[in-house]
Parts: C-alpha cells; sequence; structure tokens
C-alpha cells in the first residue's frame, strides 16, 4: 500500500506540472506570434515608403538631366544673348556676309577647273588640220578661264604669233583678277571680325568697372560676371576669324593651282601654234 501511495502522489505531481507549463508555453507561441505580426506590420509600413523613394528616384533623376542637358543650339543662343546684341550682332554679320563671298568663290574656282590636257589635244588636232575656227569653237564650248586664254589667241592668230603672245599674256591676267574677286572683302571680314569682338570685351570692361565703382565693392560676383560677358565677344571673334581664315587659304590653293594651269597651258598653246603655223 505504501508503493502504491507513492506511485498515486508521483503521478498526481506530473499532472500538476504539466497543467502549470502549459499556460507559460501558451504565453510564449502568444509573444513569439506578437513579434511576428508587429514585423509584419513595420515592413509592410516601410515597403510604401521604399517604394515612394523608388518612384521619385527616376523621376528626378529625368529631370536633374533635362537640366543639365542642353543642345548645342540653346547653348550658342545662350551665350549669344550674354555677349550683348550690340557687340555679337556685328560678329555674326561678319560669319554671314564672309562665308557667302567663300561659298561664291569656291563655286565659281569649281566651275574653273578645266582638263587642259584634253583642250590642248583638241585644239592641236584642229590646228594640224588648218580648222581654226573648230578650234575656237572647242573653246568657246569649254568652261574656265583656261579656254578662254586659248580663245583669244586663236582669234588673232592670223595677225602674227607676237600678236597672239601679246593677247595670251594680257588676257591672262584679266583671268586672274577675275580669280581672285571679292578676295579683299574676304580679307577685311577676317579682321573685323576679331576687332569687333575686342572691342565689345573693352566696352564690357569698362562697364565691369562702372558696375564695381557703383558697388562700391570688389566683390567676385560683380567682376566676375561682367568679365565673362565682356569675353564672350571676344571667342566669338576670334571664332568667326578662324573659320573664314581656313576657307580663305583654301581658296588662295584653288587659285594657285588655276594659275598653274594657265601658265603651263600657255607655254603649251603657244608650242602647237609654233609648230603648226609658221
Amino acid at each position: 500500500m505504501s508503493l502504491a501511495s507513492l506511485l498515486a502522489f508521483a503521478n498526481f505531481n506530473s499532472v500538476m506540472a504539466q497543467k502549470a507549463a502549459a499556460p507559460a508555453e501558451k504565453q510564449v507561441a502568444a509573444t513569439e506570434e506578437t513579434a511576428a505580426a508587429d514585423a509584419i506590420v513595420a515592413d509592410q509600413a516601410a515597403a510604401p515608403e521604399v517604394k515612394a523613394e523608388e518612384a521619385e528616384a527616376p523621376a528626378a533623376a529625368p529631370a536633374a538631366e533635362g537640366e543639365t542637358s542642353k543642345s548645342f543650339h540653346q547653348m550658342l543662343k545662350e551665350k549669344y544673348i550674354q555677349g550683348g546684341a550690340g557687340w555679337m550682332t556685328p560678329v555674326l554679320l561678319c560669319l554671314i556676309f564672309g562665308m557667302a563671298l567663300i561659298i561664291e568663290r569656291i563655286l565659281y574656282l569649281n566651275a574653273a577647273t578645266t582638263n587642259v590636257k584634253k583642250l590642248l589635244d583638241g585644239i592641236e588636232d584642229n590646228v594640224k588640220s588648218g580648222n581654226i575656227e573648230g578650234a575656237k569653237e572647242l573653246c568657246r564650248n569649254t568652261r574656265g578661264p583656261v579656254a578662254s586664254i586659248f580663245y583669244q589667241g586663236l582669234d588673232r592668230v592670223n595677225q602674227g604669233l607676237d600678236n597672239v603672245e601679246k593677247a595670251v599674256t594680257s588676257y591672262g591676267g584679266v583671268q586672274m583678277a577675275r580669280l581672285e574677286n571679292n578676295l579683299t572683302w574676304i580679307g577685311l571680314f577676317i579682321a573685323l571680325a576679331p576687332s569687333f569682338g575686342f572691342l565689345g570685351t573693352v566696352v564690357g570692361m569698362v562697364q565691369a568697372f562702372d558696375d564695381i565703382e557703383t558697388a562700391g565693392d570688389i566683390s567676385p560676383t560683380v567682376v566676375a560676371g561682367g568679365m565673362k560677358v565682356a569675353l564672350l565677344t571676344t571667342i566669338f571673334g576670334l571664332i568667326t576669324a578662324i573659320i573664314l581664315q581656313i576657307f580663305y587659304n583654301y581658296i588662295l590653293t584653288k587659285i594657285e593651282s588655276l594659275v598653274d594651269q594657265m601658265e603651263d597651258g600657255s607655254i603649251s598653246f603657244m608650242d602647237i601654234l609654233v609648230k603648226y603655223k609658221k
């Protein structure tokens, strides 16, 4: 009976211990579930803010990119306005008129280029057969100063070779002057463009010192702003002069090439007349 009483007492203690532990386990489980729920709620609350930041970031990026990136035309227009229309306009006019004359000269010189060897071969064939009129017709149908010089010589072939040579030399000088037409004006615009730029800079510097005198303080803002505007006219003037000078040198090179063709062709032309018109 003592043994049975001990076993019954032990079973009663274990049952009571289990009943006491059950509420504690439920409380721990409830605490863990509450913590998990709070974490989920916090994540859900933070998610819209993150999404909002991600949504604002791409929107802000294009805006910043749009503010920083400007086209070349817009930048040029902005600098032109900053430099002042009173001094930038003369520089712009020098560029426009200079380029107009340059384009005209380039077109004229390209049209004046002649295949001198082919022309001389045709003249030689006609002169050899005694067909002076055919040689003159060939020169009339060929464009360029070289053909014009040959035509003047053939037109005086019956007056003697001395008169032919004088005509070729004289008309060669006329054609050379036509090739150099308008070059003086192009050179003038090349000189005027930086001159207007420097003049605008000097006037801008004077205005900057007037602003300093009015403000009574040599602040970097007053000095830098005035000098920036003043120097823009010099920059545009120099750029205009450089552009015009490059094309001007190209035109001079083209004229020298045509003059060499005229001189060499005239010598060969006289040799043909001497050979077949004795």
